[in-house]
């Protein structure tokens, strides 16, 4: 049976605005050989499903420099030393879209990409979603807010509309604890 690979050292090699490159020396315990692998450290994130009280999903269009295109997401972002996953989530979707949510419910927790990097991304369903404040925009953020009928989320993922991995998770993770909100 597998076992944790045993870290020897570990050390920061380069820190560059959202996230820092680790360098760990681990041995491996299938071959007992020394390899050095690399873990890029970032902030946990969360992402909110947000319905109004008409059953439509909030979502932001933005430009995602990654990619070099836009995507459609579910509001979301970083969630700031000594925030909450609940706190995050809450300043989130007010700053992307001016809307506050009558109730804030838990929905699960992925890791983004365990193989390379440390962060989690926590989701979360808001329901009765209303627009309350302007959009409080970050210095880099250029958001289109859009409303779709949450049942048709699911053909928006089949046909390529929504194509981000961690919103596509975050849906599914909506669709197992409240499959009756987004049902066709």
């Amino acid at each position: 049976m597998s076992s944790p690979w045993k870290v020897v050292d570990s050390r920061l090699e380069h820190c560059a605005g959202m996230f820092r490159v680790r360098i760990d020396s681990v041995i491996m315990p299938r071959n007992k050989r020394r390899y050095n692998v690399y873990a890029l450290q970032l902030s946990d994130w969360v992402n909110v499903v947000a319905l109004t009280p008409e059953k439509n999903v909030i979502l932001v269009k933005q430009y995602r420099h990654g990619v070099r295109d836009f995507t459609l997401e579910f509001p979301g972002g970083v969630i700031d030393p000594g925030d909450t996953p609940e706190e995050a989530a809450l300043r989130e979707l007010r700053e992307e879209t001016g809307y506050e949510v009558e109730e804030l419910l838990p929905v699960g927790m992925v890791y983004p990409n365990p193989a390379i990097q440390t962060n989690r991304c926590f989701t979360f369903l808001g329901k009765n979603a209303k627009q309350i404040h302007d959009q409080q925009l970050d210095e880099l953020e250029d958001i289109e807010v859009i409303t779709v009928p949450a049942r048709t989320i699911a053909e928006m993922i089949r046909e390529g509309k929504i194509n981000h991995g961690l919103i596509v998770s975050a849906f599914g993770l909506c669709m197992l604890q409240y499959p009756e909100l987004f049902s066709l």
